[in-house]
């Protein structure tokens, strides 16, 4: 296999996954992911084996793993994203440092994007998360709740007769089995959970919001979903792309 060389490894060491991007700086190139409970120097060094790259962004919440990214990093120039970074978005937030990588990352991705306009972007992770960008731009805060892995996993472990299921849109919304009623619950529920927070956040924005989700459900959930405008799977990426280049001048 022939070798892929890139100026950036991008990194984003989530709950669930940990996943990988080569990019250089007009744009990502290529992906490769890991399940973060898996993540170990051999491990990572294996997926990465035919990957070079000059210089990592990582973004963490998992800190058990840092040093093993770190490891396969090389001694190639690293910044881990934190809110003492140029990111180009402010940061007007009580306590900056209790704001997850991801999240700062997320917020990067669309500081600039949409001039005048306020960005709401959901990422439907292992929480489910909503980071408000303001006109400014500056991340002014967000909400966390529960995302749909965990809820179905919580019924299954707590309760004795209820299924794990899998998470789909149902064909009705009056399940017809045990886990047809299950998954409309966790489908139709998820959903009105989503638009009710995007409802009241959308009363204390200056003006009508972009709300862009990513994340494994993203596109499950906002199918024929108004308030969200778009899904972008790579948006975390993007950001850590964004942080590279204005910390790595060329």
């Amino acid at each position: 296999m022939s070798q892929s060389a890139a100026e950036f490894l991008l990194i984003n060491n989530n709950n669930t996954r940990t996943k990988f991007a080569l990019a250089d700086r007009d744009g990502l190139r290529e992906h490769e992911s890991i399940m973060s409970r898996e993540v170990t120097e051999e491990t990572v060094g294996s997926l990465l084996a035919d990957w070079s790259w000059e210089k990592v962004v990582l973004a963490s919440v998992v800190p058990n793993n840092v040093v093993a990214l770190k490891e396969v990093s090389g001694d190639c120039p690293l910044i881990e994203i934190s809110h003492e970074l140029p990111m180009g978005v402010e940061i007007d937030f009580p306590d900056p440092s209790t704001i997850g990588a991801d999240r700062l990352a997320n917020a990067a991705a669309v500081a600039g994007e949409y001039p005048g306009r306020g960005v709401v972007v959901v990422d439907f992770g292992t929480a489910v998360t909503f980071d408000i960008i303001d006109s400014r731009p500056a991340y002014v805060g967000g909400v966390i709740a529960p995302g749909l892995d965990a809820m179905r996993h919580y019924l299954h472990q707590r309760t004795a007769l209820l299924p794990e299921i899998e998470i789909v849109r149902p064909e009705t919304a009056i399940g017809k089995s045990t886990e047809g009623a299950m998954q409309a619950g966790a489908f139709h529920g998820y959903r009105g959970l989503v638009r009710e927070i995007l409802s009241q956040i959308d009363t204390e924005m200056d003006g009508s919001a972009k709300v862009i989700a990513t994340g494994g459900y993203a596109a499950l959930i906002a199918d024929e979903f108004p308030e969200i405008t778009l899904v972008e799977p790579l948006l975390t990426m993007h950001g850590l792309l964004k942080v590279a280049i204005l910390n790595f001048p060329s």
